[in-house]
């Protein structure tokens, strides 16, 4: 089957075989702002920047758009950089900041001063808004729009030296406050912050706007292919603007691709800070969150997402990934690669009355089925177990074919067991389970043959560790969160996170090198950063179920 490549592949590989590349060689890059832990949907940026400049042997620059010094942390910064590693990504000697460029700006921007282009604007911010116009009319002329060069380059430079007040002025481009393109409407260059910079500290109090910033970094840089998603489609002739400013040498092209929406999550930085401040979540890393930091800790792989945004494609309409997608890719990554344990969640004791009581044997269970190489492990059993406390019905319902009493299930990979009786707390909460085993049926098999319909999961009672299991759910409970009040807060799933505080687990999962698990029958589960020897704690990363499967064979 023939290889298939997206529009912009297309595009790329046109401009190669043409010749349109200085040195035939593209440079793409990522450009994240450093206010917020990146989000799923940046997964699609850096896979397509970075994938494409290895496919066609670029590079890809991994810049810093911090041009808002008082949202941006070096928190920030340092958990992009290990989302884009963890991811599998590199960009090697290729770190670069927009504030390496303010120099630049600042020099390009007394440059338009001079040739007539660019003013200051001393507006209030509601005049700009007010008189900037709407999609149907144009906007009005600021009554500073004529002021002489010498006069501009004055108070510019009072706005550089710190001698007016936040919102008192602004540096706004003059192009055309009559252009359909609102964003082409004297559009602003440079604002006054009185904030300290993470990487300039305070040698600046006035900062260059992203539009102005963002093409000019790309042009400095060498930039080829610069990929943004949809919503930058209206910016793009306000970025080739800036990029055709005389002192610009090299002119860099901007393509737009359709961003990655997912049902049930929201893709605002904004909206996901909220959820931080608010306390609705532990932290930009809670497992409920769609950043990449939160996926990690909830026990996503990267070649999982990988996958996912290989399944979605690159595509100019927008559109929203159903959220079960996500979790099939998860899912079916996690089964090939995931360490078999045995993990009783909500626990019984079963007491086998005619096992003797001092006796211990083992049993082997295969790591993971699916891998043909893969490794075994014992498993140790003895007269008292722990089983899911829904593997027994006192009163069973229709087709319920696990423990009931008369009733004989197999207990995976080890014996034969008929519930006999059963004994209660003063609530009247079932606290044993008593059976009986049959000897010669170890290992599922018997003398006569005979078969049984219910297999239950199990571990030793002696010797099992208790465990905290956090079985989480998505954060929202609608498909488009706000959708019926307009908030989103409303939609908020408040059963997203449901603790198991006195789970039972068998002793291997602290000896496997592995860092992720299929609980057998349970899910898929994997260590929290927070788990420690005394103290173990897993999250469910998915679960067991395929609803995407069932969602697909109906399409």
């Amino acid at each position: 089957m023939a290889e298939t490549i997206n529009f912009i592949e297309k595009i790329i590989i046109d401009d190669l075989e043409k010749g349109r590349i200085k040195n035939n060689k593209i440079v793409t890059r990522f450009p994240p702002e450093p206010n917020g832990y990146l989000h799923i949907g940046h997964i699609k940026s850096i896979c397509l920047n970075f994938g494409l400049a290895k496919k066609y042997n670029g590079v890809c620059h991994l810049r810093f758009d911090d041009t808002n010094p008082e949202k941006e942390d070096k928190e920030y910064i340092e958990s992009i950089k290990s989302n884009i590693k963890w991811l599998g990504f590199d960009w090697g000697k290729n770190e670069y900041y927009a504030s390496d460029y303010y120099d630049k700006l600042y020099s390009i921007a007394v440059h338009l001063i001079e040739k007539g282009l660019a003013y200051v604007d001393g507006q209030t911010p509601e005049e700009v808004k007010a008189n900037r116009g709407t999609l149907t009319e144009p906007g009005i002329n600021s009554p500073d729009r004529d002021r002489s060069v010498s006069e501009n380059l004055r108070l510019f430079n009072e706005m550089k030296e710190g001698l007016h007040p936040e919102g008192k002025y602004l540096l706004r481009a003059k192009l055309d406050m009559s252009s359909p393109n609102i964003n082409m409407r004297d559009p602003a260059l440079y604002r006054i912050k009185y904030a300290v910079h993470p990487r300039t500290g305070d040698k600046w109090c006035i900062y260059p706007m992203y539009d102005f910033t963002h093409p000019i970094s790309d042009a400095i840089e060498g930039i080829t292919h610069s990929l943004c998603t949809l919503e930058f489609e209206d910016h793009r002739p306000a970025y080739d603007w800036a990029c055709s400013i005389d002192e610009i040498e090299h002119t860099p092209h901007q393509y737009e691709f359709a961003r990655l929406n997912i049902s049930y999550t929201v893709m605002s930085k904004r909206k996901l800070l909220n959820l931080v401040k608010l306390g609705l979540v532990s932290g930009w890393d809670d497992p409920r969150m769609p950043t990449i930091s939160g996926i990690i800790r909830r026990g996503y792989s990267p070649e999982s997402m990988i996958d996912f945004i290989n399944k979605i494609g690159i595509a100019k309409v927008e559109s929203v990934v159903d959220f079960s997608l996500m979790e099939f890719c998860v899912r079916d990554d996690l089964n090939k690669r995931a360490t078999r344990i045995m993990a009783v969640l909500d626990p019984v004791k079963l007491i086998i009355d005619n096992y003797p009581e001092d006796k211990t044997e083992y049993f082997e269970l295969t790591d993971n089925p699916e891998d043909p190489d893969s490794e075994k492990h014992l498993i140790s059993f003895s007269r008292e177990l722990f089983i899911e406390r829904e593997d027994f019905m006192e009163e069973p319902i229709k087709g319920y074919h696990r423990l009931y009493i008369g009733n004989e299930v197999r207990l995976k990979s080890a014996y034969y067991v008929t519930a006999i009786s059963i004994k209660k707390d003063t609530d009247g909460k079932i606290t044993e389970i008593h059976a009986l085993y049959d000897p010669e049926s170890r290992g599922g098999e018997t003398p006569d043959k005979r078969k049984v319909k219910g297999t239950s999961h199990w571990v030793n009672a002696k010797d099992s560790l208790n465990a905290e299991i956090r079985l989480y759910d998505k954060l929202f409970k609608n498909p488009n969160p706000g959708e019926k009040t307009g908030n989103y807060l409303d939609d908020l799933n408040e059963n997203s996170l449901k603790i198991l505080e006195n789970a039972k687990i068998e002793t291997f999962v602290t000896k496997s090198k592995s860092k992720y698990f299929q609980f057998i029958r349970n899910g898929y589960f994997t260590p929290d950063k927070d788990s420690t020897p005394s103290k173990l704690i897993y999250n469910r990363t998915v679960t067991l179920k395929d609803s995407w499967a069932k969602i697909k064979a109906k399409n």
